[in-house]
């Protein structure tokens, strides 16, 4: 029997009261063999930033989803003159993953972002089962994550507040998983502006 190798990614998203965090490691695995410590999987979708994803899955699956997703993003907002929404920027990822069914991209999708509505969170799997959510995880970190954000997320985080929590999250959950880390990339999106940070974990105290 052939072994099916899975690589590895600790992908997370937040809202918060005022904005969004999206957080993910930088290390691309396959089986047992580290490819790259320096990996982007978080990518803005919208020309302003102001929408992003953090993917999970084969590097080449989603950073050509990214490429398809902003194209898809121009052409809205010049057939509609107004910038898109967050929810139908994750509605439009959502129906291109299911279009694609009978030959999926092999990722897992968190789009976070801010519009005139507020912060929002989307989870959405390999054919584009979507939901909204208030924070999201994916990859093979998620069960780590998982837990500490059950026990300490509130609705109520600042961006500042919640940032602390995301890199509490990242430090624990690639302690136990030998298929992410080496870094944090950081993405924080309020109605004002987005950031973006490259944080060794080491420096968190992985």
């Amino acid at each position: 029997m052939s072994q099916i190798w899975i690589p590895g990614a600790c992908a997370v998203a937040m809202r918060c009261k005022d904005g969004v965090i999206l957080a993910n490691d930088t290390r691309s695995t396959w089986g047992y063999t580290v490819n790259n410590k320096n990996v982007a999987k978080i990518f803005p979708i919208t020309k302003d930033g102001r929408v992003a994803m953090s993917c999970y899955g084969l590097i080449g699956d989603f950073q050509a989803l990214s490429r398809v997703m902003l194209a898809q993003a121009n052409i809205y907002e010049l057939r509609e003159d107004h910038k898109i929404s967050v929810k139908a920027m994750a509605k439009t990822v959502a129906n291109y993953l299911y279009q694609r069914k009978m030959a999926p991209l092999y990722t897992n999708v968190l789009v976070g972002g801010v519009d005139e509505k507020g912060p929002a969170v989307f989870t959405m799997d390999a054919i584009g089962s979507l939901s909204e959510e208030e924070y999201g995880v994916a990859g093979s970190s998620a069960t780590f994550a998982v837990g500490i954000l059950e026990a300490e997320y509130t609705p109520d985080l600042t961006v500042k507040k919640g940032t602390e929590l995301m890199k509490k999250v990242m430090r624990n959950a690639v302690k136990r998983d030998a298929m992410a880390g080496n870094a944090m990339d950081i993405m924080v999106i309020t109605k004002d502006k987005v950031t973006t940070e490259r944080i060794p974990l080491v420096d968190l105290g992985e």
